[in-house]
């Protein structure tokens, strides 16, 4: 993955390091902004990259300065899930995830209530209760820290988890790293109770978003969206259970790519290959 200030060149200049290195190129895609001059690739490869160790220096050399250049590889990633009641996303990631839908396993399931403790047991997953009974806000909000740097996961999937998190929490992981799964079409319905405001707005579509955290609350770079039609036969209640499978879709999608390295944070947008 590359990304580096724009130039005249930049393919045949990485390609040309690959060509030297004996990595055959299997796929590419690239994309340049011209809102701000910025340069993206996605280049997947096929060689013996240990005989290749200068490689991404080697990329990083004929790029203009200040470029970032990663080598990922195709390993299985680490999820952390966070929830409170509600299962339908949580048990569509377990199952696509044990399929092998996902290249990912869930680690482990945090929750602040215990309801879905029984859910994880069936796939053999731990489930830690980090409850808000009894505690503060901040000490609650620790204690989940401190349960998410245990598991040492690679994302934390905020999977229907109905806790606003403290900019101390967001600021605690490196942007990209916590994911969220919104009921509704961003921009509209932030906050709580999306379907309530949908229904009460008359809407025809309603929808859902996956997007990265950031401190300003349902409005991180989004990742993936899509919507369904509803009618004035749907009340707020209806709304929401038809909006599990667009939810569910929404993220599959979202964590598809991600895992596959095909998002690139731009600001408070995404490129998505």
């Amino acid at each position: 993955m590359t990304e580096c200030d724009d130039a005249v060149g930049i393919i045949t200049k990485v390609t040309h390091v690959c060509f030297e290195h004996r990595l055959n190129i299997v796929r590419q895609d690239q994309f340049a902004s011209t809102e701000d001059c910025r340069f993206f690739m996605r280049t997947v490869l096929d060689g013996d990259f240990a005989a290749s160790p200068s490689f991404v220096d080697d990329v990083r050399a004929v790029l203009p300065g200040g470029a970032r250049v990663t080598l990922k590889d195709g390993r299985r990633r680490r999820l952390m899930v966070l929830v409170t009641r509600e299962a339908h996303v949580l048990g569509d990631l377990l199952i696509k995830c044990y399929s092998g839908a996902l290249n990912a396993e869930v680690a482990a399931v945090a929750g602040n209530h215990g309801d879905l403790s029984d859910l994880c047991e069936r796939f053999g997953v731990p489930f830690h209760l980090v409850s808000c009974e009894g505690v503060s806000r901040d000490e609650q909000e620790r204690r989940m820290m401190e349960c998410i740097d245990t598991v040492n996961a690679d994302y934390v999937v905020l999977a229907k988890y109905m806790r606003i998190l403290s900019p101390r929490m967001v600021a605690h992981y490196p942007l990209g790293r916590l994911i969220n799964i919104h009921h509704s079409f961003l921009p509209a319905f932030m906050g709580a109770r999306p379907y309530e405001q949908a229904f009460h707005r008359g809407v025809k579509i309603i929808g859902a978003t996956a997007h990265f955290v950031t401190d300003n609350l349902d409005e991180g770079p989004i990742i993936e969206q899509d919507v369904i039609k509803v009618n004035h036969r749907y009340d707020a209640a209806t709304m929401a259970k038809a909006g599990h499978d667009v939810e569910q879709m929404v993220l599959l999608r979202a964590m598809q790519r991600i895992l596959d390295d095909k998002v690139f944070i731009h600001g408070n947008k995404t490129v998505v290959f």
